[in-house]
């Protein structure tokens, strides 16, 4: 089974998870410190990221009217790519927020 079979077999277009994949690079390579935890965990992060919500996101864009291209692969692929970048810096901003709340609860308790 070839890669793009196996995206195929998720319901997952394997050129939107490469966008992601792509964007999830840029994002780990514009970091001022290099963490290897971040220059792995991105390009994975922005890869599922995007599998999973370019479609849900075209979709309403266009419900809302958004002024999209008219070319729909290449709406995609972009949309792929910018959650790819932003998908890492919103899994950063959850993870803190609850590691916040564990510590305040430990600390109430």
């Amino acid at each position: 089974m070839t890669p793009a079979e196996f995206f195929d077999f998720l319901g997952i277009r394997a050129s939107v998870v490469l966008a992601g994949l792509s964007g999830g690079i840029l994002r780990a390579l514009s970091r001022r410190s290099y963490k290897m935890r971040e220059m792995i965990a991105s390009p994975l992060c922005g890869a599922l990221a995007a599998g999973y919500l370019t479609t849900p996101t075209v979709h309403y864009l266009g419900v809302v009217n958004w002024p999209l291209p008219p070319d729909q692969i290449a709406t995609q692929h972009a949309a792929a790519f910018l959650i790819g970048v932003s998908a890492m810096w919103i899994a950063d901003a959850v993870f803190e927020h609850v590691m916040r709340r564990l510590k305040q609860s430990e600390g109430a308790g």
